[in-house]
């Protein structure tokens, strides 16, 4: 699908280039219109989302060398660590792992981390790479991301580790305890002890 327009649109152009003459009636006129600019602007939106939505893939993600440890981390053998946690036991589409947590839920969310997407691969190929451990979320992560897989699941509702205090679940709800940073599930990648740590076999 990807190849028809394009191939469409050059099959046309060449019968117009070599017949130009067939412009001067109507019917000739659609087909250089068509030619010309429906089926080239079809042919780019296709192959522009095509690759956005390769840019969701977890290869896509650990491609950019910087951020190989990143991808090692998921195959740390340690529940504690909570991308590995979630990874080996398919917890999120292991071909999609780095975008499913790391997109934000909200009505443009998807659009958002595309675009932040495109950043990257700016900085990859035109900017200034950062070490990974100088890697940073560029905002706080929002609870709304765990609790979109996670609420309403009978592990997350019927943990005791959610009822401690009374407020605990609306606090939890509305960011206002974080799931990673409130010494919960605060292990997440942790790219600078990857030297110490066993890794998982069963990938």
């Amino acid at each position: 699908m990807n190849i028809l327009f394009p191939a469409v649109a050059i099959l046309l152009a060449i019968i117009i280039a070599f017949r130009s003459g067939i412009t001067r009636v109507a019917g000739g006129k659609i087909l250089a219109f068509l030619a010309l600019f429906v089926l080239p602007v079809i042919a780019v939106a296709v192959g522009f989302s095509g690759q956005m939505e390769r840019a969701t893939s977890t290869q896509f993600c650990l491609s950019c060398h910087v951020m190989e440890d990143y991808g090692k981390s998921l195959y740390v053998d340690d529940k504690g660590y909570l991308p590995a946690a979630h990874f080996q036991n398919n917890r999120i589409p292991r071909d999609h792992a780095c975008y499913t947590c790391h997109t934000d839920y909200t009505m443009f969310g998807g659009v958002k981390s595309k675009w932040r997407g495109l950043h990257h691969v700016y900085v990859q190929y035109l900017g200034k790479i950062p070490k990974p451990a100088d890697i940073k979320l560029y905002e706080p992560f929002n609870n709304r991301e765990c609790l979109h897989c996670h609420e309403g699941s009978r592990s997350f509702e019927e943990s005791s580790h959610h009822q401690k205090t009374p407020d605990m679940r609306q606090n939890i709800e509305s960011s206002a305890l974080s799931c990673t940073s409130s010494n919960c599930h605060d292990t997440v990648h942790d790219v600078g002890t990857l030297t110490d740590v066993k890794f998982w076999k069963g990938h």
